[in-house]
């Protein structure tokens, strides 16, 4: 053949880094702090009510192609709960599978090929794919070490005739930043001023160390050109089951439940079943969450430190992010190539996330959502480095 086989959107793509370095760290032995997945299953009473839809028969077909009535309602009531935030289940509620389909579902639905989207980087790698999936461009506006706070000025400038929507991620992963009030009232102000769309991926909404997680939807203004994105995976600790969910006016719901119902139509019937019913958890269970996360965090940024990383303490999602420099180190790729066999563990190294490589060459993100002895034992194998 003398064609590519490969979309040119999706050239130099390839497989994730997630993919190779978890196949790296199986190949090692290695302890893997790259992907973000908990070592450990979420509240029982979740998983015992999915067990139970499947022997009921709950969700076994097709579920609706909005989502289980009961998802829908738990969604809704979710959002009135956390955040005062009226939602029709109805008709301001899509359930997808996960996050990802989500926001690929938005970028299809809502951009027009040559429309731009402005998006915070270091961004997850989905983006970038649809985007290009979409025919867009994408405008990567730089959050820069060590605070890796929004630059509105540069968000300012980044918006042209061609701008369609901001796509924006806090709490922010890689970097664990959670948007400010002030932050978030200067986006949402640059959005109105220029009719633009915002599409938020909270997935990292309950995990929240400093300051609070604020939906850009509930300013002024903005739940009638928002897409507010989220899951069940991180908060409840079943990523595997991949139900996530869109909320939004109706037409915006609609015109995104159009582009879903042609990629995996439905999915995950008795796992919404589950998920809705984590939702319903009271709220000692969401303080337990951040709380043990934020020991957790602080557990392994005091043996990065003691490693000889710089170290980068997150207020927000379980990621810390680390530059190399202070170990005589200046490529993260490199340097996440070799880290399993010089001391067995895997991280993941923050130029992926780039379109600036400079920017992050030099940063390597570490997972903290593990049992506290996979933890420590990280952090002895890291101070080998020393």
């Amino acid at each position: 053949m003398t064609r590519a086989l490969l979309n040119s959107a999706l050239a130099g793509m390839g497989t994730t880094i997630f993919a190779e370095m978890s196949a790296l760290a199986v190949e090692t032995g290695s302890v893997n702090l790259g992907q973000g997945f908990p070592d450990t299953d979420g509240p029982i009473e979740i998983a015992q009510t999915a067990a139970d839809a499947v022997l009921a028969g709950l969700g076994n077909q097709y579920p609706p192609g909005p989502g289980v009535p009961e998802l829908r309602s738990a969604i809704a009531a979710h959002q009135k709960r956390f955040y005062a935030v009226d939602v029709d289940p109805d008709t301001e509620v899509l359930v997808t599978a996960g996050a990802t389909e989500a926001v690929a579902a938005a970028m299809l639905a809502l951009l027009e090929p040559g429309d731009e989207v402005i998006a915070l980087e270091p961004y997850y790698d989905s983006y970038a794919a649809c985007i290009a999936m979409a025919g867009a461009q994408r405008v990567p506006v730089t959050l820069r070490a060590p605070q890796f706070r929004p630059d509105i000025d540069a968000i300012r400038d980044a918006i042209t005739s061609r701008t369609r929507l901001i796509l924006l991620n806090t709490p922010h992963n890689p970097t664990g930043m959670v948007a400010t009030r002030a932050e978030l009232t200067a986006i949402a102000e640059l959005a109105i001023r220029h009719d633009l769309l915002v599409v938020t991926d909270e997935v990292y909404e309950h995990l929240v160390f400093a300051g609070e997680h604020i939906p850009i939807a509930t300013l002024p203004g903005m739940r009638e050109r928002t897409i507010t994105i989220s899951s069940g995976g991180k908060t409840f600790s079943f990523t595997g089951w991949k139900i996530g969910w869109v909320t939004g006016t109706p037409e915006l719901v609609t015109a995104v439940r159009t582009a879903k119902q042609f990629l995996t139509f439905v999915n995950g019937g008795p796992f919404q079943y589950a998920i809705a019913a984590g939702l319903a958890l009271p709220d000692a269970f969401y303080a337990s969450l951040a709380t043990d996360l934020r020991r957790k965090r602080d557990l392994l940024a005091t043996g990065l430190r003691a490693a000889g990383f710089e170290v980068f303490v997150p207020d927000g999602t379980y990621f810390i992010t680390t530059d190399i420099r202070a170990l005589g180190e200046s490529d993260g790729l490199e340097f996440c190539r070799s880290l399993p066999h010089r001391c067995g563990v895997v991280a993941v190294p923050n130029v992926v996330f780039y379109d600036d490589r400079a920017a992050g060459k030099t940063q390597v993100r570490f997972a903290f959502c593990k049992r506290d002895e996979v933890l420590a034992d990280a952090a002895e194998r890291l101070a080998r480095l020393r």
